[in-house]
């Protein structure tokens, strides 16, 4: 078995040599269920517009101030403690490894988008310190090794070494991708084959607390042709028999990881990890076919849409267990909602659209994207939110940012999201190719008979809703344009080299624009970014009365800063009946927003003076001041000092 890893590990950079370059983030150029394919991440240059700034933060301020705090926190250390370099202590919780390898994939979409020697030569350094603390069975974790030795495989509800494993081969799978080097990746594979080797459905039983490794074989299985690792990754799945008395009956945060994925009916438990098992169901399915993992997907996608998931995209309303509540129970000021627990939602949405192409998969993507996934990171890219709530009382203590967690699992999942944007924006597929996302930008790709064709983006989105669309295929060529309608878009108006186009632009929807292209043709798309207020179902008891602003795909939040007056949010009423918007672009004001000034009502008497009780219906009091509140981009929200905070505002009838 030793002479076929090592043989199986040479032969990988031989067969990478000519495609390495050319993989997206999920390679289902070959898989059976897959109706459409990725594009490489280094077709798409962003041109400059809204995510710019945000990539540029994460490339220079993020991911070098991270890696000094791994150094400084000793995470890297726990590295060289186990290769013997370096005679220190282990430092950090027991799963610090998966952010290092996380970090490192971020950096590897990075330069998958361009060369940047600095990060390079950092993420090397950091993979021969990871190279060197692996044993020669292939095992390596940090933490259970040296005085934790005899733990190993005995903590399987929180010892995290299958998730560990499973970012560890994503970002060598990434790192390869991006620049052809395998030290990384054949690390991961040799963890994986070790794990194989030791464990599966006749062997020893295993299973994962938190799920992340049936992606990570997944895709390995897609990079290798390694059919093993898919069985490994099934076998993750399908769960064993002998582990369930390992785990309690109720216990929330696992009931993800033991019984059969295809038994679940429910989104339940720990939000991200739930999130991450249909990750890896959904990369199964691809593969596979497997009917009773459509079926389950399909199902389990409905309950977190139709009655576990915020406004923002954001999943897991309960601190305890960073869990999901009962249906509907999506309350403010408590709301969890981790960031990676939106990133999480992402990932399963991108695999739900290959699989069954709707726009209602990229609608949900998008409003993780722009709000609970990009409120993550501060402005200047060095700040973190670990929980992202739909409300603050301006305490100074409740900090929300912050540049270090001893869970650090959220930063590197934040840059490794931006890093990788330019990948999620194109799809092809038989007919064309699918549009999906909107920037400023120039795809440099391929149809999938091999014609070369590039696609340029002209457009202020989301500040604006005119896209400009330029179509140039090698030579004419007859195919399908797919153009994503966002579901919010009221009115949408979609020309084709300067005609209207005959069929109806529906919302939520893609326009299949089937025609032979000339280089040079123009669509033009223009949606419609109005404010607009937007309630809850009546079952989210806490938002009843209340509504929120959104503007295109962002959501809107007031800040105490904002308001007049000295005001706090909680004193204002929405005009909701009749509302009177003014828009005003600040080109100053949190790195370049558009502010919102909306209509709005306070009592005259305050609030702080009245009863705490009092006999209905002397609340509100019926002469209100008339004044207008301004709203900011959620994403923005606690950049500037410690002040109050409210998405969902009381409407005045």
């Amino acid at each position: 078995m030793r002479v076929a890893i090592i043989c199986a590990l040479v032969a990988l950079p031989a067969m990478a040599a000519e495609e390495w370059k050319n993989k997206p983030i999920l390679d289902t150029s070959h898989s059976p269920k897959a109706i459409l394919h990725g594009v490489p991440v280094s077709s798409v240059k962003l041109g400059e517009g809204f995510w710019t700034p945000r990539r540029k933060a994460v490339v220079d301020a993020s991911l070098p101030s991270l890696l000094e705090l791994f150094e400084q926190k000793g995470i890297i250390d726990n590295f060289r403690r186990v290769s013997g370099s370096k005679n220190v202590a282990r430092r950090g919780p027991l799963y610090t490894d998966s952010d290092v390898y996380k970090w490192l994939e971020a950096i590897a979409f990075v330069l998958q988008d361009r060369e940047h020697t600095a990060l390079r030569q950092a993420g090397q350094q950091v993979i021969d310190e990871i190279a060197a603390a692996q044993e020669s069975s292939g095992y390596i974790n940090t933490y259970f090794t040296k005085e934790n030795l005899a733990l190993r495989h005995k903590n399987m509800r929180h010892g995290h070494e299958l998730y560990c494993l499973g970012h560890l081969i994503q970002a060598g799978i990434a790192w390869q991708r991006a620049t052809g080097e395998t030290k990384l990746l054949n690390a991961g594979r040799k963890m994986g084959d070790y794990v194989y080797a030791e464990f599966g459905k006749d062997k020893k039983p295993v299973f994962e607390g938190h799920p992340e490794i049936e992606l990570a074989l997944v895709e390995l299985y897609r990079s290798t042709g390694e059919k093993k690792y898919l069985d490994l990754a099934g076998y993750m799945l399908a769960g064993d028999p002998r582990n369930e008395a390992n785990v309690p009956p109720r216990e929330f945060v696992y009931l993800f990881t033991v019984k059969p994925f295809t038994s679940r009916t429910i989104m339940e438990g720990h939000a991200v990890r739930a999130a991450y098992a249909c990750s890896g169901a959904a990369d199964y399915y691809l593969e596979t076919g497997d009917p009773a993992y459509s079926a389950t997907l399909q199902t389990l996608w409905h309950d977190m849409t139709a009655r576990k998931q915020y406004i923002t995209g954001g999943i897991g309303s309960r601190g305890a267990g960073e869990a999901f509540g009962d249906p509907y129970e999506l309350p403010n000021q408590q709301a969890y909602t981790e960031s990676c627990a939106a990133i999480a939602t992402m990932f399963w949405n991108w695999r739900m659209m290959h699989a069954w192409p709707d726009a209602k998969y990229m609608d949900n993507f998008e409003r993780a994207l722009y709000n609970g996934a990009n409120s993550g990171l501060s402005l200047d890219g060095r700040l973190y939110c670990y929980r992202n709530p739909l409300e603050l009382t301006g305490n100074p203590d409740d900090k929300i940012r912050n540049p270090w967690y001893d869970t650090t699992c959220c930063p590197p999942n934040l840059q490794r999201i931006l890093a990788s944007l330019p990948g999620y924006m194109y799809s092809t597929s038989k007919d064309g190719v699918w549009i999906h996302l909107y920037h400023a930008s120039t795809m440099d790709w391929k149809l999938e008979d091999g014609t070369p064709l590039k696609i340029e983006q002209k457009t202020e989105y989301p500040w604006k809703g005119s896209v400009e669309m330029t179509i140039s295929p090698a030579s004419p060529k007859r195919f399908t344009l797919h153009v994503r309608v966002p579901e919010w878009s009221a009115k949408s108006v979609l020309t084709v080299n300067g005609r209207p186009w005959s069929a109806p632009v529906k919302a939520g929807g893609y326009v299949e624009i089937e025609r032979t292209w000339k280089t040079g043709e123009k669509v033009e798309l223009s949606l419609d970014v109005a404010p607009r207020m937007t309630q809850s179902n009546l079952r989210v008891r806490e938002n009843i009365g209340k509504v929120a602003v959104e503007r295109g795909p962002l959501l809107y939040c007031m800040e105490g800063l904002d308001q007049p007056d000295g005001t706090t949010v909680f004193d204002w009423y929405l005009d909701a009946q009749t509302p009177r918007w003014a828009e005003e672009w600040k080109p100053d004001l949190l790195g370049g927003i558009m502010t919102l000034q909306a209509s709005a009502h306070r009592p005259l008497e305050a609030a702080a003076t009245r009863p705490l009780y009092d006999r209905y219906p002397s609340w509100p009091p019926a002469k209100m001041k008339p004044g207008s509140i301004t709203l900011i981009p959620y994403y923005t929200f606690t950049n500037r000092e410690t002040t109050t905070m409210q998405v969902w505002i009381p409407a005045r009838q």
